[in-house]
C-alpha cells in the first residue's frame, strides 16, 4: 500500500530557541509546492539543499541548485526561490541575527568596526562546508543538546564559515544616498499607509525616478519592499501571543485575510503555522 505524502506544510518545520535568540532554523522535507515570490530579510540567511533541484535567484544572479549546494543571502538581498517544474526540493535554512555575525567576524578580524560585512559568496557546492551545516544543524535542533553545547557549536561552525566564505570580490556597493533614503523612510514607517508622494519626498527624488532606480537598484518595486518590511515586522510579533488580528493590524494591513495571503506568498506557509 502507497504510503501518503505529508502535506506540504506538514513537511515543514521551524526551530527557535528562547536561549539562542539570534539564529532560527527552517527544515522543508518536501518542497514540491513551497514557491517563494521575491523578499529579503532582516537576518543573514544560510542554507543546504537536501534533495530535487530549484531555481535560486539572488538579485539579478540565477543559478539552478541541487543536492549538497550551499546558498547565502545577506541581510536585505531580495531573492527567490522555486522548485524546479516536475522536481521536489528539500532543505534546511538558517536565519542569523546580523549584529551576532558581526562579532564573529570582528573576532576574525573581518570587521574592524564590529558590524556585519556582506559576504560576496551567495552560492557553494563544497562537500566539506554541507557537512559541517549538517553536523551544527543536528546538535542546534536537537532537543538533548544543553545550551552551553549549542552556543559553542554555533560559533565554532559561524567562524570557521565566515572565514572561509570571506574570500572573492566584494559584494555590489550600497544603495545611492537617496534612494537608501527612500528605503530607510519606507523601512521607518512600513506599519502606515505610505504615498508614493511621502517617500519621494523624504528622498528628494521624482516619482519616474524612484519607481525605475529603486526596481534596478533593490529589485522591488517600493510597493513591493514595502510589503516585504511589513511581513518581517509580523514575523517577530508572532514568536509573541497576539492574536493574528491584532497582528495583521499592527503590522500594517487592512484586515487578517490581506494579511495571510501576502505572508503566505513571502514565506511559503501561513502565519498560524510559522508561529507553531
Amino acid at each position: 500500500m502507497a504510503q501518503t505524502r505529508p502535506a506540504p506544510q506538514q513537511a515543514s518545520r521551524f526551530w527557535r530557541d528562547d536561549a539562542l535568540p539570534f539564529i532560527e532554523s527552517r527544515t522543508v522535507a518536501d518542497g514540491r509546492q513551497v514557491c517563494y515570490e521575491k523578499h529579503s530579510h532582516e537576518t543573514f540567511s544560510l542554507g543546504v539543499i537536501d534533495g530535487g533541484h530549484s531555481h535560486y535567484l539572488n538579485g539579478n544572479q540565477r543559478h539552478e541548485i541541487a543536492a549538497g549546494s550551499v546558498l547565502m543571502m545577506n541581510p536585505g538581498e531580495v531573492h527567490a526561490c522555486a522548485p524546479v517544474r516536475g522536481a521536489g526540493w528539500a532543505y534546511r535554512m538558517l536565519y542569523v541575527d546580523q549584529d551576532w555575525l558581526g562579532a564573529r567576524q570582528a573576532e576574525l578580524g573581518l570587521s574592524p568596526h564590529g558590524d556585519f560585512q556582506p559576504l560576496a559568496c551567495q552560492l557553494s557546492t563544497d562537500p566539506r562546508l554541507y557537512a559541517a551545516f549538517t553536523r551544527f544543524h543536528a546538535v542546534l535542533t536537537a532537543t538533548d543538546s544543553e545550551q552551553l553545547l549549542k552556543e559553542s557549536v554555533a560559533v565554532q561552525f559561524f567562524s570557521e564559515a565566515l572565514a572561509a566564505l570571506a574570500h572573492g570580490k566584494p559584494p555590489r556597493p550600497g544603495a545611492p544616498d537617496k534612494l537608501a533614503r527612500a528605503a530607510d523612510f519606507i523601512h521607518s514607517h512600513a506599519t502606515e499607509s505610505l504615498t508614493l508622494q511621502q517617500i519621494c519626498a523624504a528622498a528628494s527624488l521624482s516619482p519616474s525616478y524612484l519607481i525605475r532606480a529603486f526596481s534596478q537598484h533593490y529589485h522591488m518595486t517600493p510597493h513591493a519592499y514595502l510589503l516585504n518590511c511589513r511581513i518581517q515586522h509580523a514575523r517577530r510579533l508572532l514568536r509573541g501571543r497576539q492574536p493574528l488580528a491584532e497582528i495583521a493590524h499592527a503590522s500594517g494591513f487592512a484586515d487578517q485575510a490581506h494579511f495571510q495571503r501576502v505572508f503566505k506568498r513571502l514565506t511559503a506557509v501561513t502565519p498560524g503555522h510559522y508561529r507553531r
